[in-house]
């Protein structure tokens, strides 16, 4: 989609494509190109280039390393690292947790935590979801009691994702129970050294390692990382999950990746004609193509609403991830058509060598990323959940 950006924003646009052009490495691209499973050195290693050009947290307050920039900046940097094939970072701290303690952080919590996230010294894991407790996050039962000026913490989480990177964990916990779930649930900081932390793989269904089980066994907590105060972290745990659904559209990559499709369908034919030709494939296509511009679209409402009112966006952010999964999913599933049975194939034969060809790579990757995405309207919390949020606190049904 074409916007009418102003003069100064196709100049700031024109100065982060050509940062990216000299300063993204080429090996890196590849990789993601070829949807690999980035190592943490990888992932780390673009953070630091982006910090070190002052550009890794275009959201937070200038005075803690912000860019300062506008909701339109942010959004054209966003795209145009989308576009670009740059790795996506890893939004548990620099989006996610990082925000939490810029709005409820003691002076000395963010002292101690924000310049080494910034720098990418610590990496950063979210202690959510529980065996029984996923997209009802309320009735989560990891215990926190207090003992002296430590909190002594007790219990599971599941589905942690990349624990097994991670230095610190934001934990929510229960340090009382009240007449309602959300009541009496507190947001911890975890280091994840202390004793009592024991962190299991859990392997995905495309074979590789993201999640984790995380259990704690009477991990000593100081009470200074308590991040705002005791029994409210309900409310620490709703703003955060709104920078969090409001980041999880992946606008720009699905572009990018509506892009390769088109040109995979235009290159691979049916008993003669192109799959980007024929009217089955082609009207799926154009669905997907439509609903990727209005979910475009209802972005850049988000963001002209952060900036009039300098707050994040409400329950309506539902929409985002909601829908933005959805398309996430369509486009592997085109992809997987246009790669056609040898994927699969490739896929399972890739598990087996490792001397594939370069086309035997990229049909493997195909298959795997089909896999991997099935997680996405699960996480964040399931579609069904985001209907539910919609529907009563949007629509007041």
């Amino acid at each position: 989609m074409d916007l009418n950006y102003s003069t100064e924003e196709l100049e700031f646009r024109d100065q982060v494509r050509a940062w990216l052009n000299v300063n993204l490495p080429p090996a890196l691209k590849a990789r993601v190109a070829s949807y690999a499973h980035l190592s943490k050195e990888e992932t780390m290693g673009w953070h630091r280039i982006l910090a070190a050009k002052g550009w890794i947290a275009p959201s937070w307050p200038v005075e803690w390393g912000g860019t300062g920039w506008n909701p339109v900046q942010r959004f054209i940097f966003e795209e145009e690292c989308g576009y670009a094939g740059a790795p996506q970072l890893p939004a548990l701290g620099l989006l996610m947790c990082a925000p939490v303690l810029i709005r409820y952080g003691s002076q000395a919590q963010k002292e101690r935590f924000l310049p080494p996230l910034y720098r990418g010294e610590e990496f950063w894991c979210q202690g959510y979801s529980e065996p029984g407790a996923g997209s009802d996050l309320a009735s989560l039962k990891t215990r926190a009691i207090r003992d002296g000026e430590d909190y002594v913490v007790t219990g599971q989480k599941a589905w942690t994702t990349q624990a097994h990177w991670a230095d610190w964990m934001f934990c929510l916990v229960r340090t009382s129970v009240g007449e309602r779930q959300q009541e009496g649930i507190s947001f911890l900081l975890i280091d994840m050294k202390s004793p009592g932390v024991t962190v299991r793989p859990v392997m995905l269904m495309d074979g590789g390692h993201e999640v984790n089980e995380v259990f704690l066994d009477e991990v000593r907590v100081p009470v200074a990382n308590l991040v705002h105060h005791e029994g409210q972290g309900w409310t620490v745990a709703k703003f955060l999950l709104g920078y969090e659904r409001l980041n999880s559209g992946r606008i720009a990559p699905s572009k990018r990746q509506l892009a390769r499709l088109k040109a995979m369908a235009a290159a691979t034919t049916d008993q003669g004609v192109p799959l980007l030709d024929q009217p089955r494939f082609g009207d799926r296509l154009t669905q997907v193509e439509v609903e990727l511009m209005a979910l475009e679209i209802t972005n850049l409402r988000f963001l002209d609403q952060m900036r009039r009112t300098g707050q994040p966006p409400g329950p309506e952010v539902s929409m985002l991830k909601l829908k933005g999964c959805m398309i996430q999913q369509a486009l592997s599933e085109l992809m997987l058509q246009v790669a056609g049975p040898q994927a699969y194939e490739a896929y399972v034969e890739e598990g087996a060598y490792s001397d594939a060809g370069e086309r035997e790579r990229l049909l493997a990757a195909i298959a795997s990323r089909y896999l991997n995405l099935r997680k996405v309207t699960i996480y964040g919390g399931s579609d069904e959940i985001q209907r539910n949020i919609l529907a009563k606190a949007s629509l007041g049904l």
